[in-house]
């Protein structure tokens, strides 16, 4: 059985106003040392066990193509893990 580990995120120069409100509140406690602080979704996809790790990359990928991700703003990754069923 495959499962399918996926983030997507905003592409670069696109505003993550979550982020930065989340990065304020981080500083106001007194955590300094993070420059940076990006938010993003993660999405677990299991497939029915007989999928071979072709086709659940190729599903995993028309999946985020899709519905997962807007492509104007939004990119993915994913990882393929097999699993014992």
């Amino acid at each position: 059985m495959w499962i399918a580990k996926v983030i997507v995120t905003y592409k670069p120069g696109i505003l993550d106003p979550e982020g930065k409100t989340i990065q304020h509140a981080l500083t106001q406690l007194g955590f300094l040392d993070i420059e940076n602080l990006e938010t993003g979704k993660y999405f677990e996809l299991k497939f029915k066990s007989g999928i071979d790790r072709e086709k659940a990359e190729a599903l995993t990928r028309e999946t985020c193509e899709k519905i997962l991700h807007n492509p104007v703003i939004q990119k993915y990754t994913f990882q393929l893990n097999e699993v014992s069923a």
